[in-house]
């Protein structure tokens, strides 16, 4: 306790304080914060100015906005919106364009066996997933920030969006259609699958008019890699009955993934003997080359690829063994050359699918973001967060007229355009450049590519989700309560839908989020010998408490789910009202006698709404009616303006705010 009663010692009364100067800081009077803002003005000033009229307001605003027509303000435009305007003036093409060149090419490669294989998820037409893999890189290589980010075809949404399509139009069971059938039923779907795009991509496009980029924090890093961890499994049980050769009716809704194996289960006896066998092969190809594509990433100079290399034995082999015709093998057919008419979605679906438009295009923004933020902070660049909102809505909406269905950032070609030496999107236009040859030109070569084929690249690029959960171990030691958000986010996602997962996800973590700040408790503070540092007394039993003087600090916002919490903790310390008690002396917080001053720390609390406000307001007056002195510290100009509205300066005086604990503590010292 000496240093603070040295502290009060050296305040002389009449003598002059330094207030400006460092070395005058252990020589000054208490400031309180009407006196801090007399020497040195602030943010109360700007609150005492009377608010300016609405109609000027706006009219300045329309006015800045009316500035953009301005040469300097559309060239200003031009480089927020365009991002190759701002990196192709500084672009150094010795440096990057051969990384860029094999990057680009070895992801268009890939994007090729993917896009077709994402499309059988999606249940249209593979020819429709290549449409993805175009339309969408070219647009957001034009829009996009993230310059190692890979878009196209994703296993998550294209499982969202084959839900919706099988349950807006059902493939009728129990009968082989016609060919002209067999036409109208994929045009019908493309047509679903193309509205979930415009009317996602208009989503984000009205959230990038609002300015929501910051949604994005609301799906934490446990809800996104535990969705697509859940949502890895459905992709897997989804293709179980194209590996074993099995025409089942898609499942969809809640326990699709449960009644998936059911129904695998039961006609388990009536499996292709050929497809199994070109799965199995397939599968003993793949898995292996993942594996060493990931073990020696280093030695390699670009990872193999095998699912080229997979797609073209599985069509010689058919193609030379007729088992399309000799096994009845499912092939992919003729894949239509060049690009589909431009033709608008039907809108007509669009109030069919609006509770589906959401969920897609969160996990569409969420993914892409996260993914873009990794390499950002990797490679030392930062990304536009609303700028992303713009890339991925245009692109989905301008790629919808063109027919393709829903897409984002995906995690394999992403990962595999870094490891080969990507730098900007310009590796995005090599990727194009590879799809649009297969569209042009080699579409015939892939007609006889069995479509277990497909299946098997679907579950092999799989890998990387499921290992994910090797992070469990290492989250549970961090942070149990990010332990538990993963693993309800997953068992949600698994038992009941993608889309209803990231729902229950997103709620428990906020719920997650309010029960901590709803848990936390007031801490008393004491002073550390021979300084002026005051600490939770639960620190350190070598920490003085001044007798009669009570100092709480609150750790969390005072609002409806918190203001409970803070009255009882009031109570208990001050033995106010029911739930005060008495301590017995020399436990943990106590005081030795009863509280003649009370001092509340407010510098954790970050916000205050009108319950907590009217609970703080209660507060003081509770404790002028005891005769306990009420100080004020550190309380910002936010929550001190909310506590003023809710008539706080009604129970305590100005002189009663300070700017700081040790203030507070001379002050209060005075009295004792």
């Amino acid at each position: 306790m000496s240093g603070l009663l040295d502290a009060r010692a050296c305040a002389v009364p009449g003598e002059a304080s330094d207030l400006k100067s460092p070395l005058g800081c252990r020589l000054r009077e208490p400031l309180t914060e009407a006196r801090f803002q007399q020497l040195f003005g602030g943010a109360e000033q700007d609150r005492e100015l009377p608010a300016e009229p609405c109609l000027p307001r706006l009219y300045r605003s329309w006015k800045r906005r009316a500035g953009v027509c301005s040469r300097s303000g559309a060239w200003r435009l031009l480089l927020a919106r365009l991002p190759p305007v701002r990196w192709l003036p500084n672009y150094r093409g010795r440096a990057w364009l051969l990384g860029d060149a094999m990057a680009g090419v070895t992801v268009g490669i890939v994007h090729v066996p993917q896009g077709m294989a994402f499309a059988l998820l999606t249940s249209v037409p593979p020819v429709f997933g290549l449409y993805t893999s175009f339309f969408p890189v070219l647009l957001y290589s034009l829009l996009g920030t993230g310059r190692h980010l890979s878009t196209g075809t994703f296993a998550v949404l294209s499982l969202m969006t084959g839900s919706v399509v099988e349950r807006l139009v059902p493939e009728p069971f129990g009968r082989n259609l016609s060919g002209i059938e067999r036409e109208q039923l994929d045009a019908q779907r493309i047509g679903a699958a193309s509205a979930l795009a415009f009317g996602s991509g208009a989503l984000m496009l009205g959230m990038f008019a609002l300015q929501l980029g910051v949604l994005s924090t609301f799906l934490s890093e446990p809800v996104v890699k535990a969705l697509t961890s859940g949502a890895a499994l459905h992709v897997v049980v989804s293709q179980l009955p194209s590996l074993l050769g099995l025409s089942l009716p898609r499942q969809i809704g809640c326990f699709s993934l449960f009644k998936t194996l059911a129904a695998v289960l039961t006609a388990l006896p009536r499996s292709s003997p050929a497809e199994l066998t070109i799965s199995a092969l397939s599968l003993a190809l793949l898995v292996p080359v993942k594996e060493l594509n990931v073990r020696f990433r280093d030695r390699l100079p670009t990872p193999i690829p095998g699912e080229v290399v997979m797609v073209l034995l599985a069509s010689v082999l058919c193609f030379t063994s007729s088992l399309d015709t000799r096994y009845n093998v499912q092939i992919v057919g003729l894949l239509p050359g060049g690009f589909p008419r431009p033709l608008l979605p039907t809108l007509a679906e669009l109030p069919r699918i609006l509770a589906d438009l959401l969920p897609i295009a969160l996990v569409t923004f969420a993914v892409s973001t996260s993914l873009a933020s990794i390499y950002a902070d990797k490679f030392n660049y930062t990304i536009d967060s609303n700028q992303e909102l713009l890339a991925h809505g245009v692109s989905n909406l301008i790629s919808s007229l063109f027919s393709c269905f829903p897409h984002s950032a995906t995690l394999a070609t992403t990962s595999l355009l870094v490891d080969t030496g990507g730098n900007t999107q310009l590796a995005g236009l090599f990727s194009c450049l590879v799809v649009l040859s297969v569209l042009l030109w080699l579409g015939p070569f892939f007609y006889y590519l069995p479509k277990a084929v497909l299946a098997c690249i679907n579950i092999s690029s799989m890998r990387q989700m499921f290992f994910q959960m090797q992070e469990l171990p290492q989250l549970w030691r961090i942070s149990r309560m990010d332990f538990a958000v993963w693993m309800v986010t997953w068992v949600a996602v698994v038992t009941l839908s993608v889309d209803l997962g990231l729902a229950v996800g997103v709620v428990f973590s906020m719920m997650t989020v309010v029960c901590r700040t709803q848990r936390v408790q007031c801490l008393a503070l004491g002073l550390a010998e021979g300084t002026e540092l005051y600490r939770p007394l639960t620190e350190s039993h070598k920490l003085l408490q001044v007798p009669g003087l009570c100092i709480l600090r609150v750790p969390t916002p005072i609002y409806f789910g918190t203001r409970g919490q803070f009255r009882h903790d009031l109570e208990w310390h001050l033995c106010l009202g029911e739930g005060g008690k008495e301590i017995p002396d020399g436990s943990p917080g106590s005081v030795a006698e009863p509280v003649r001053v009370l001092i509340l720390d407010f510098s954790g609390v970050t916000f205050a709404d009108a319950a907590g406000a009217r609970e703080v307001v209660q507060l003081a007056g509770r404790c002028r009616d005891a005769g306990i002195p009420l100080l004020l510290a550190q309380c910002n100009a936010l929550v001190l303006g909310t506590l003023t509205r809710a008539g706080l300066l009604d129970r305590v005086t100005p002189e009663q705010l300070f700017v700081s604990v040790q203030d507070a503590a001379a002050h209060a010292l005075e009295r004792l």
